[in-house]
């Protein structure tokens, strides 16, 4: 299976990770967090977008090798499911958030067929919510849906929780754990901080960073 640090690193390196526990991002819930995560900028980046692309490969095809399609949600997972596909010459497709409200009024973009087994392509789980909304779009649509392979995920418990109630499997290439490990190893965190993180985690509704 893929090195988790290994990913994070690269991550980190790019800026495509940001930690910042004295000075917290604002996500567009409210929350305060100390991490910020934009996996786009990966893109950018020939090197780490193909190690990447590798990983996700690898993990699709041990994890979920009976696979007929990836699908991509739309925007960030766009282009790594398409990636994906291309490497393990599979089908591709992917997810609006909302069905078009011009044209066919599509909501899964490209061709399939009822019955199929597809594999979902995600850039970034938090609560899980929104990733999980498309596994029931590609649901009604009468696809089956094997799991979900993301680059990274927080491992929130409300997201564990909501995975394991619809039996989706979810594999992610590397997550919040392994970032902090990493930073402890580099010394980039100290103990304090690492406590910090942490609780940020098991809390981040209420979490206020650090003084």
């Amino acid at each position: 299976m893929t090195d988790k640090k290994a990913i994070a690193e690269k991550l980190l390196q790019i800026n495509a990770i940001k930690l910042s526990i004295h000075k917290p991002f604002t996500w567009a819930s409210g929350w305060k967090s100390p991490i910020y995560c934009d996996n786009r900028k990966a893109l950018s980046f020939p090197f780490i977008r193909d190690f990447i692309k590798s990983e996700m490969c690898n993990v699709i095809f041990q994890s979920f090798e009976k696979a007929d399609i990836i699908a991509g949600v739309a925007t960030a997972g766009i282009a790594w499911g398409a990636m994906a596909a291309d490497q393990l010459k599979l089908p591709y497709i992917y997810v609006r958030p909302k069905p078009k409200e011009h044209g066919l009024g599509n909501q899964i973009e490209g061709a399939y067929e009822p019955g199929k087994r597809v594999v979902v392509v995600e850039d970034l789980v938090s609560t899980g919510k929104s990733s999980l909304q498309v596994v029931e779009v590609l649901k009604d649509a009468g696809l089956e849906v094997e799991g979900m392979v993301s680059i990274f995920t927080y491992g929130f418990e409300e997201a564990r929780k909501s995975f394991e109630r619809l039996n989706i499997p979810l594999k992610s290439l590397t997550d919040y754990t392994s970032l902090i490990q990493l930073a402890i190893d580099n010394g980039s965190v100290s103990e304090e901080n690492q406590n910090a993180l942490l609780n940020w985690r098991e809390d981040p509704a209420n979490w206020k960073g650090t003084l």
